[in-house]
């Protein structure tokens, strides 16, 4: 099968390592900006000199230049495993669209950039990176690795996740997040980019399964994806409308003004409980709107980095 060719043939980013380096550039050069000043350096191919280190790999050059003892990294050498999990459900590819940009995204759009902007980071600075993504079915998993081919790989994969077709496709979470789980047997930064479209009991064993990451010294981030105009403030004109499940077909008609005021009661109550119980179980809740900009999702990384060791 030509991966590549089929990407070509349907809807998806005309080049995703390219928006996704253009991302991190600008994000990157915003940092002496920020409080993050400092990150900056571990974007080189250099790690600072410890005390008790080989002297073999220490860059003189950069030593005359910056009177700083600094250690040349390479390809085999990686202080971080990171792990993406990207939700490929029906609901993840709302709202429907033709063409996508760095500006017009869905939520599996944004999820895919997001993913590929950290890859870009995690290249840079030498570190290992692997990916899952599962809908109905576990669709992908590849462990984690720093190589460059490793890199092309995985976007490929992104790539092509973005642009297959998602007619009522539904998911169980917690029952991939348990395989991803005994799969990762070295201690992970793990990112899941999910919707949280769960019911009740789901929800619950949805949790169990992050634990189960949690128990394996996995350090996880929950990017909850939405977008805020039409799923959280329910911003639609009050013509008679029909809503549909895009992962069940079920639907119902109604005037969006007569369920504004309850949907959005509901809803912010559900996003807050989402926010406790990550508290309580220890794992980085990170509310996502997709029309937003990435610096969130990179910003979350660098601290989640800084975090890990």
């Amino acid at each position: 099968m030509n991966l590549e060719k089929q990407i070509n043939e349907i809807t998806g980013f005309k080049n995703l390592e390219l928006l996704a380096t253009q991302v991190v550039e600008g994000f990157v050069s915003g940092l002496h900006k920020s409080p993050f000043h400092g990150f900056s350096a571990e974007f080189a191919e250099h790690k600072i000199y410890n005390n008790g280190e080989s002297t073999k790999h220490i860059d003189w050059k950069l030593f005359a230049k910056t009177d700083k003892l600094y250690t040349k990294r390479y390809e085999e050498e990686t202080n971080l495993r990171c792990h993406l999990i990207i939700d490929n459900s029906s609901s993840m590819h709302y709202p429907a669209m033709k063409e996508m940009s760095i500006n017009n995204l869905n939520k599996i759009g944004f999820s895919v950039l997001a993913g590929a902007a950290i890859m870009n980071l995690m290249k840079r600075q030498r570190d290992a990176i692997g990916l899952s993504i599962y809908s109905d079915v576990y669709e992908y998993y590849s462990g984690e690795k720093g190589s460059e081919r490793h890199h092309q790989q995985l976007l490929s994969h992104l790539n092509a996740a973005l642009a297959s077709k998602r007619e009522q496709i539904q998911t169980k979470s917690y029952t991939h997040l348990h395989l991803i789980a005994e799969k990762l047997k070295r201690r992970s930064l793990v990112f899941l980019f999910t919707d949280m479209f769960q019911s009740d009991i789901e929800e619950e064993k949805l949790f169990e399964a992050l634990q189960h990451l949690k128990y394996n010294k996995h350090e996880v981030v929950l990017f909850h994806t939405y977008d805020k105009e039409k799923e959280l403030q329910f911003d639609f004109n009050n013509r008679p409308k029909k809503f549909v499940d895009v992962e069940t077909g079920e639907h119902v008609n109604v005037y969006a003004d007569n369920i504004k005021e309850n949907y959005e009661t509901a809803v912010k109550r559900y996003f807050d409980d989402l926010a406790v119980k990550c508290g309580q179980y220890r794992i980085k809740y990170v509310p996502v709107d997709t029309n937003n900009h990435f610096n969130k999702i990179l910003t979350t990384y660098l601290v989640e980095r800084g975090k890990y060791g």
